[in-house]
């Protein structure tokens, strides 16, 4: 039997992380765990609730009754929340630009997080997020990075959100993917960054078939050395 592996994907916004998440997953076997979507809903429903994002308070009391799964349908990964299928609404634009500040609350994080270690603590899973190599799962056996930069990562985010049909404008998109690195990497509790021992894949110029298929060599290899 294999080595159930943790697998760790971080990077910024639009880097390609949730989408090769979700390959590599389906190509290993393994669970995928997607973390930005649980921030997302967290996001969605303080925004419903009208919970203002710098209530510590009331978005931990928030969290303490969220039920988050994930289902997967052939290719297609929903998100459940509270049984509600939500995988279309924590995509817009809005809802991106809030779960910065969301993510940023202590009180979230820490209820995320120990969600996420109890759904990943026996391996065989995929984690994409911000801070999974680095706080999450600091043990996870292979950690990634994926980078890319503002531009493409802003026109990647321009062109699926036209692709559903939203009327949105290319620099404003781009603008608000850089927004959203700042807002990351300059947040007090688990900023973005890069774990020490990740494999730091710049995707810029490479296809997702491409960044993929470099991937799974590295975590199979990683396997055989864990077997070992």
């Amino acid at each position: 039997m294999p080595k159930q592996l943790i697998v760790a994907i971080d990077g910024p916004s639009g880097a390609g992380k949730s989408t090769l998440s979700k390959a590599l997953a389906q190509r290993t076997g393994y669970t995928n765990i997607d973390t930005g979507a649980m921030y997302r809903s967290v996001a969605l429903l303080a925004s419903r609730r009208q919970i203002d994002p710098a209530n510590e308070a009331a978005l931990g009391s928030l969290c303490e009754d969220l039920a988050i799964d994930f289902i997967r349908e052939g290719d297609r990964e929903r998100v459940i929340v509270n049984g509600e299928d939500v995988s279309d609404a924590i995509r817009t634009p809005e809802v991106s630009l809030l779960t910065s500040r969301v993510a940023a609350c202590p009180a979230v994080r820490e209820a995320m997080v120990d969600l996420q270690r109890k759904m990943g603590e026996a391996g065989g899973v995929v984690l994409e997020g911000r801070d999974i190599g680095t706080v999450v799962f600091p043990q996870a056996q292979v950690k990634f990075f994926l980078s890319a930069t503002a531009e493409e990562r802003g026109r990647r985010r321009y062109e699926e959100l036209r692709a559903k049909g939203l009327d949105v404008d290319l620099q404003q998109t781009i603008a608000e993917v850089e927004a959203r690195d700042a807002a990351d990497s300059a947040r007090e509790h688990a900023p973005l960054k890069q774990a020490a021992d990740a494999v730091v894949i710049d995707s810029t110029r490479m296809s997702i078939d491409a960044v993929l298929e470099e991937m799974v060599r590295i975590i199979a290899r990683r396997r055989e050395e864990v077997m070992e």
